[in-house]
Formats: structure tokens, C-alpha cells, sequence
């Protein structure tokens, strides 16, 4: 039986996921080829068109969610025709924008979705399957990346439709005027309050975590769908401690052999990784 990914997401399974900012298919493809259960494809911030995100969906061949650009219903129902089984919609602030949102994403009687024929529904060999299922099994996830969401977060959390919260920690930090320090007792006091919402009202909860230490951290406290790192952040600090390993061989002639495995070792545990 092929269960989907929101039914996933609801049973409660943990997710793991990444972040992917460089649209190139290769990206997509070696990333699901390394395990991941989906994929955080960026259209906020990096340079990906529909386009794009379609094609990285295409190789990667797994769940993908694309984070957009704006709560536009255009944006809403293109995303979801492309075949991503939901979209994460940043800096939601009410419930009233909570609400619109999940009518974008749903067919009627539930929503007001448009009806298409693109690659979502088989270009229309699927089409009536789709249909059928789609308000069911499309992921409507919810950024919660302001203080001013966190003031909503009850009435934002009880919005019918919504799967999941996703906490953005960083641009959280902004609006408590504590910019990109995610670990103050501040920010992470303000992300346990949606925390604890998200177990109050039987949501789910996500959070995008800057390393595997923080993402070991988030899974133990109860998060499930979690995005560690991204594309371009693995590729940089493979390449930075590859180089950094090379530039400890000795010279021709001196004494003492680089133990590679040690370096290694010592690395990772300086990284907390």
C-alpha cells in the first residue's frame, strides 16, 4: 500500500528533510539518493522558478515540499501543479491569512483551487485520481517566523486544513531583535511556546535546524518534520574541510606521517556533528 506523504506527516513519523537552493537536478538527485524522505526546495530566497522546481522535483523522485515566494493564490496553485505534495508558506501572521491560504490549496467544496491538467495530475492521465484525493493528501505547512505569529499562534494552529507549523528560526530571531542568534533564551523560549501550541491542538511541528546537533536536538523534543542544512551549506563545508585536511601534508622530507582518520575524527567532534 503506498501511503502518502500527509498521511505521514500525520501519523506522526519523523520526516527528515533538507534544503535545496542550487537549481541544478543533479542536487535533487543526489540528495534523495542519500536517504532523505523529502525535499525543502527554496523559491523564497534562492533563484528557483517554477520552472526549476519542477525539474529538481522530476530527478529527485521523492515528496517535495517548494517553500514559496508569497501567498498568492497564482503562486499556490502553480506550486501544486508542478507536483509538490504541499507548499510551505512563509511569514504567516493570522489566522484570517491562515485561512485564505488553505482555500487556495484545497478543491471545492473545501477550497477554491483551481482545476488544471499539469504534471500534478498526469497531464491528465491521472486526472481523476487526483481530483479525488488531492484535498486529502495535499500539505498545507505554515511558516511561523514573527513574533506577531506567535501572539496568533493559537487561532493560526485551529485553522482547519492546516497540517503543519514550521518555525523559521532565524527570521524569528529578527523580529524579537535578536538577529541570527537562534540559541538565545529568547528565541528558543518563543519557539517552545509554539511548540507547546503544536501538541495542544494536535499539529504537527516543523523547524528548519542550522546543524545535525540542533536537528538531534529538535527530534528529541518532538518535531517531525525537520529540515537540516541545505545543498549549498554541505557542499561549501565539505570543500572547506577537504582543504583544510590537504593543507596539513607534510612537506617532502619532514617527519611524521598526517593520520587522515584522526584529522577526521577531531573535525567532526569540533563541529558537533
Amino acid at each position: 500500500m503506498n501511503i502518502s506523504f500527509a498521511e505521514r506527516l500525520r501519523s506522526g513519523e519523523r520526516l527528515l528533510g533538507t534544503v535545496v537552493t542550487i537549481p541544478a537536478p543533479e542536487v535533487s538527485e543526489v540528495l534523495a539518493g542519500a536517504g532523505y524522505d523529502w525535499i525543502f526546495i527554496d523559491t523564497e530566497h534562492a533563484p528557483i522558478a517554477m520552472r526549476d522546481a519542477q525539474i529538481l522535483m522530476q530527478s529527485a523522485g521523492i515528496p517535495c515540499l517548494i517553500r514559496l515566494a508569497d501567498d498568492r493564490e497564482a503562486t499556490i496553485k502553480m506550486a501544486l501543479d508542478t507536483g509538490a505534495v504541499g507548499v510551505v508558506v512563509p511569514q504567516v501572521t493570522s489566522a484570517e491569512q491562515a485561512e485564505r491560504i488553505v482555500r487556495c490549496c484545497k478543491y471545492p467544496p473545501l477550497g477554491n483551487r483551481g482545476v488544471g491538467v499539469a504534471r500534478a495530475q498526469g497531464y491528465g492521465f491521472d486526472f481523476r485520481e487526483y481530483v479525488y484525493s488531492a484535498n486529502d493528501d495535499t500539505v498545507v505547512v505554515l511558516q511561523i517566523e514573527h513574533i506577531d505569529a506567535v501572539r496568533a499562534i493559537e487561532d493560526i494552529a485551529l485553522v482547519p486544513g492546516v497540517n503543519a507549523l514550521f518555525v523559521g528560526p532565524y527570521d524569528l530571531s529578527g523580529s524579537l531583535g535578536r538577529l541570527g542568534e537562534v540559541e538565545h533564551f529568547e528565541v528558543q523560549a518563543t519557539i517552545e511556546r509554539v511548540k507547546n501550541v503544536c501538541e495542544e491542538t494536535g499539529r504537527r511541528l516543523g523547524i528548519f535546524a542550522h546543524n545535525v546537533r540542533a536537528g538531534v536536538r529538535y527530534l528529541e523534543q518532538g518535531y517531525t518534520l525537520v529540515a537540516v542544512g541545505g545543498d549549498a551549506g554541505m557542499l561549501g563545508e565539505a570543500a572547506r574541510d577537504a582543504l583544510a585536511v590537504l593543507k596539513l601534508a607534510k612537506l617532502p622530507g619532514h617527519a611524521g606521517d598526517l593520520d587522515l582518520g584522526a584529522t577526521a575524527n577531531e573535525d567532526l567532534q569540533m563541529k558537533g556533528t
